[in-house]
């Protein structure tokens, strides 16, 4: 069972979980196709990061944020560890991003992510999400997959 809560970044344990994900991104993508934000990036008015923990033991196993921008907001930083792939917490953190976003007032998600990513491309597109070309500051690259998924107005 795991607890997903808005909680800083800048703390040791989701740290350590950020590390992992950077390690996991530097595996799969050359430097220039990586486009993480670190802690300092993720703390600011426009970001809201969100951190799933175990419930029986505290444990962070799951990370992910929504940073707003004028029209829409953008996933970054989602990522939960390996060993939880596959145990529907990934989808469980998705949503709970997707309602933060409705409670935002936000008109739409969009984020990037690598195509050496299957499991992760086929959640978005599970959860709706479609694919679109480079946004904001991105540029074309043929390892990054950009997605958006409009949000139902309430």
């Amino acid at each position: 069972m795991y607890e997903i809560a808005l909680e800083s970044p800048d703390q040791a344990d989701v740290k350590a979980l950020l590390d992992l994900s950077d390690r996991y991104h530097e595996k799969l993508y050359p430097a220039e196709s990586n486009h993480l934000l670190d802690v300092a990036d993720l703390i600011n008015d426009r970001t809201h990061f969100f951190v799933a923990r175990r419930v029986e033991n505290d444990e962070v196993v799951g990370c992910g944020a929504i940073v707003s921008y004028p029209g829409y907001g953008e996933i970054k930083r989602m990522f939960v560890l390996p060993e939880t792939r596959g145990t529907g917490l990934g989808r469980e953190l998705l949503m709970v991003l997707e309602m933060a976003a409705r409670q935002f007032k936000l008109p739409c998600l969009r984020l990037e992510t690598g195509v050496s990513q299957p499991e992760a491309i086929g959640l978005y597109r599970n959860a709706g999400f479609v694919e679109i070309g480079p946004f904001g500051e991105y540029q074309l690259d043929p390892l990054s997959l950009f997605m958006e998924k409009e949000l139902v107005k309430d």
